[in-house]
């Protein structure tokens, strides 16, 4: 196996666990509470963090990127952690996942606006396509229902919109990073950043429920703060090393793959019109990316 093989390889394993943080976030919110849980994981994932990725001096950070990144970066993950702790059940929390990964596309959108990325006409259906799943999947079992879709919105307009936040800071988080990074990575620093966030909201706000302490729950916080820290820590190699083309179209299917092992691990059966929704996500986002890919001259 040669070292590619291997990145690439390790690029997938971020796949699968980047894919099980919505089910993981809300199982560590049903015990800790929404805000203690989400600082409990990114208190033990920066941990982690600091033990595989080599730490990046402050003095190495652009200054821009510090500010700017630092900013998007820590209020992405905040709209993250919360919107799926915040959700009533846990339907609701695979629902406000699949909102979340409207990101892909959105990222599509903001480079060619402003990074002046060329796209062909694939970006229009895949902009419609995205957001139409989305519509999909708010919907019901009705699936194309716009009245059932305002409905389930209203329902818990926090987490819903804390999602739909999250995926356009996400995505002007990916931007910017490109341009004002200098190929610094400063993961570690603002999972640092996020979970001080969280803890100082702790401290003056509190939770709506008490902590409830036990080995599974212990187990899930673990497993949450891997899928979190390790998640980026090897996507981080397989970018570097491995097949980027070949990670990059995979990741367009994490909606799909989310979808199913949160609906395993929060014990939850979803119905057709939820997986031809967020198929329609997956194919959107695909769309999109293939609208702005540069074509080789033959």
């Amino acid at each position: 196996m040669t070292r590619q093989t291997k990145a690439t390889a390790i690029g997938f394993c971020a796949i699968i666990l980047w894919s099980s943080i919505v089910g993981l976030i809300k199982e560590v919110s049903h015990s800790f509470g929404a805000t203690a849980g989400a600082a409990l994981i990114y208190t033990v994932a920066s941990m982690f963090l600091l033990f595989t990725m080599k730490w990046v001096p402050l003095s190495k950070f652009p200054k821009k990127y510090l500010i700017y990144g630092g900013v998007l970066m820590v209020s992405y993950e905040l709209c993250l952690a919360l919107s799926i702790g915040y959700s009533t059940n846990s339907r609701q929390a695979i629902e406000v996942g699949m909102v979340n990964y409207l990101w892909p596309t959105f990222t599509m959108v903001a480079t060619i606006l402003f990074n002046n990325k060329k796209a062909n006409w694939l970006i229009a259906p895949g902009i419609i396509l995205s957001m139409l799943g989305i519509v999909w999947v708010l919907g019901g079992e009705q699936g194309l229902d716009i009245s059932q879709m305002i409905a389930n919105i209203k329902t818990n307009p926090l987490s819903y919109g804390l999602a739909f936040i999250g995926a356009l800071l996400w995505a002007a988080y990916c931007v910017v990073t490109v341009r004002i990074a200098n190929g610094v990575n400063g993961i570690t620093l603002f999972f640092i950043m996020v979970a001080v966030a969280l803890w100082i909201k702790y401290l003056i706000i509190g939770d709506s429920s008490s902590m409830q302490i036990t080995l599974s729950s212990a187990i899930y916080l673990l497993l949450a703060s891997c899928a979190m820290g390790f998640g980026y820590a090897a996507w981080n190699i397989g970018i570097l090393h491995g097949n980027v083309t070949v990670l990059t179209g995979a990741s367009y299917f994490i909606p799909v793959l989310s979808s199913a092992l949160s609906s395993i691990l929060l014990f939850t059966t979803l119905g057709v019109s939820f997986w031809q929704g967020a198929v329609m996500v997956c194919i959107g986002s695909v769309l999109c990316w293939q609208a702005t890919r540069e074509r080789k001259n033959k």
